[in-house]
């Protein structure tokens, strides 16, 4: 859902993924325009609100397919634009293969936004009892939807495939509970699930700050229905001010505590209530616990195919979350889970061939979307004969290869622990020593940042990023292997297990787990290391690499329950554990494993004061250092318990 809205410039996930303003590769400037006519709709539910729904129908003769042809929906709180029927996008969809064989496209403004009437509720709650035609939600609002495109619009196959990246993919996991007989395919791709628990909200019970903060400068409450002008970005561009530090960790810093950005005359001034929303229910309450879409995937009728990135840094959740619900609620369903090493939406908008200074030898997402994707639909709303795709397409990190399977996570995975030593050594052996013990003191005037190097944004790429900026800081302690003798993958979910004390009477237990790579290892071509001669950009030196491959906070108050947290008490001893969201990386021969451990990570996220209190309302002198200490002995062991494949 929420790309951090970088100054001046978007990088945003939603309909704008889907009713794309650039230009298809190889096609021409006019290939919508001749080939699809277009068509409005005022839609209306049984509550008597009226949906706003643009429709693109194959013309006479343009395909060689000449019908009756499948819809293909998306739903959108972000806008269907151009508005108009005489008014045409430059591209259908995300993928060039389904707009050139010939479909029925729907964008649909979801209820409450643009030019759809209602009120829109962020991530609107499921009814499983509707007791009357004023219980509507978003499976009631694509049912009746459905009933209306099939009556209404011409020369179509009586079937229907939904899809959509981000909050479109939630909108597309809700429309298919108690789904219509006729949707036959859907693809929830990086859909928000649950956001208190690692999508957009909150991880481990920490606020993700920086693009929370950045998407709701941009996405605030409508007087609706509007036609929307400027196109999906409209209001996220935000110019360079004189007044305002580009910088978001000086930024972010300087606001102080969270609750200030909600209420700050100099920042939101009270006037978006979804932020606040988001930033005041800090704890698992209903508000959260009915946003929870996993609990409720039941009576899914079509074929599933959810799709996520392995670098998504906002719904790298939600994709296992609903795919797992859905073959829980629905035994026998057709179901499958793609992940690549792909960022938010990367797969339908990169080649998917790198990620910052990290390569993996293929275009990933040209080979997702002509191999996987289109097959998919084409198959389930087109009858074309295919394979069917396995349970799990999976790409491997670290060996860069496809792998299929028959269970997620894969059925020979063993539960082993990195266990943390002296000396800050790490290995699958468990401490034998009898008093172990590091600490370090962390200090919230001076957060650990995300990333090394200042930032107006929340970059996607810093899920790979380069941690050696991280690793000489006295706040992070640091654990490392010694150089692997064979391959070893780590596959699924990983479990920070921490033996922790604390002089506060809170805290925050960053954990990020890091593939280091060997010191000979090569640099990419070009590059100008080792000549003093460098006048332009700073050389990238892969040697002694250190890839973070997964990294989340652990704020310690909800070690027991994210109802109901519980102060720390100082100096005693206590356990602080989390999951990560999954992985499917090799660590090659060669490499080392490493683990950092610190107490904060900004302004990814928030800062925690290490003071017992709602975050949010923290005052200046509650911000206090902390001494952290982290056991590493045999009575009280601290390590990550990861799943390790057999070695063939």
């Amino acid at each position: 859902m929420r790309a951090w809205v970088r100054v001046g410039c978007l990088l945003f996930s939603s309909a704008a993924a889907v009713w794309a303003q650039g230009q298809a590769s190889g096609t021409p400037e006019d290939f919508v325009r001749t080939h699809y006519a277009k068509f409005e709709y005022r839609i209306p539910m049984r509550d008597g609100a009226k949906m706003f729904a643009a429709v693109y129908l194959p013309k006479v003769g343009a395909f060689n397919d000449a019908g009756p042809y499948p819809f293909l929906m998306t739903k959108t709180p972000y806008s269907c634009p151009p508005y108009g029927v005489d008014k045409y996008p430059a591209r259908l969809g995300t993928n060039d293969l389904l707009m050139k064989s010939g479909y029925i496209f729907v964008c649909e403004d979801a209820r409450g936004r643009n030019a759809s009437e209602g009120v829109f509720q962020e991530m609107n709650p499921h009814i499983d009892e509707k007791k009357s035609n004023k219980d509507v939600d978003e499976s009631s609002d694509m049912y009746d939807t459905v009933e209306f495109l099939l009556k209404n619009v011409p020369n179509n196959n009586g079937k229907v495939g939904i899809m959509g990246i981000s909050y479109p993919g939630f909108y597309t996991s809700a429309s298919i509970i108690d789904s219509h007989p006729a949707i036959k395919a859907a693809s929830p791709q990086a859909p928000m699930t649950d956001l208190f628990f690692n999508d957009d909200g909150y991880h481990g019970g920490a606020f993700m700050l920086g693009a929370n903060y950045g998407f709701y400068r941009g996405f605030r409450p409508q007087k609706n229905p509007l036609i929307p002008t400027g196109g999906p970005g409209a209001g996220f561009d935000r110019a360079p001010s004189s007044k305002e530090n580009p910088d978001t960790y000086v930024m972010l810093l300087e606001a102080g505590a969270t609750g200030n950005l909600d209420k700050g005359k100099e920042y939101l001034n009270g006037e978006n209530g979804l932020f606040h929303d988001q930033v005041m229910h800090t704890t698992y309450d209903d508000y959260w616990q009915k946003r929870d879409l996993s609990r409720h995937m039941k009576n899914v009728h079509a074929a599933t195919m959810e799709v996520g990135g392995w670098f998504d840094a906002e719904d790298l959740s939600g994709p296992f979350k609903t795919f797992h619900a859905i073959d829980k609620y629905n035994p026998g369903a057709v179901n499958t889970i793609v992940v690549g090493p792909w960022t938010h939406g990367g797969w339908a908008r990169t080649d998917g061939d790198r990620l910052g200074d990290v390569t993996f030898n293929a275009k990933t997402s040209l080979f997702y979307r002509e191999k996987i994707e289109a097959p998919f639909l084409e198959h389930y709303l087109k009858g074309v004969q295919g394979a069917p795709l396995p349970k799990a397409y999976v790409f491997e990190t670290g060996t860069n290869v496809w792998k299929t399977y028959d269970a997620w996570p894969p059925k020979p995975a063993v539960a082993k622990t990195l266990y943390f030593h002296a000396g800050g050594g790490l290995s699958f052996d468990a401490p034998t020593e009898k008093a172990g013990v590091d600490e370090y003191v962390s200090d919230p005037a001076h957060p650990v940042p995300f990333v090394g190097y200042p930032t107006d944004t929340v970059p996607q790429r810093y899920m790979a990023d380069d941690q050696r900026f991280a690793a000489t800081r006295p706040d992070v302690l640091v654990y490392e292997s010694a150089p692997l003798t064979e391959d070893v993958t780590i596959v699924g979910p990983v479990r920070p297990k921490l033996k922790i004390a604390s002089t506060g009477t809170d805290a925050d237990f960053v954990v990020k787990l890091i593939d280091v790579y060997p010191y000979d290892y090569p640099n990419p071509p070009g590059t100008d290391a080792g000549n003093k001669r460098i006048v332009g950009a700073a050389p990238v030196v892969m040697g002694g690499y250190q890839q973070l491959v997964r990294g989340e906070p652990m704020r310690a108050k909800f070690r027991d329950s994210w109802e109901k947290p519980t102060p720390l008490t100082p100096g005693k001893v206590t356990s602080v554990n989390g999951e990560m969201p999954d992985i499917n990386h090799t660590f090659r021969a060669g490499h080392r494993i490493m683990v950092q451990l610190q107490s904060s990570w900004f302004p990814l996220v928030d800062r925690n004061p290490q003071t017992f209190t709602e975050i949010p309302m923290a005052k200046p002198e509650q911000f206090v250092k902390a001494t952290e200490s982290v056991y590493r002995n045999a009575e009280a062991a601290s390590g990550v318990e990861v799943m390790v494949m057999p070695q063939p």
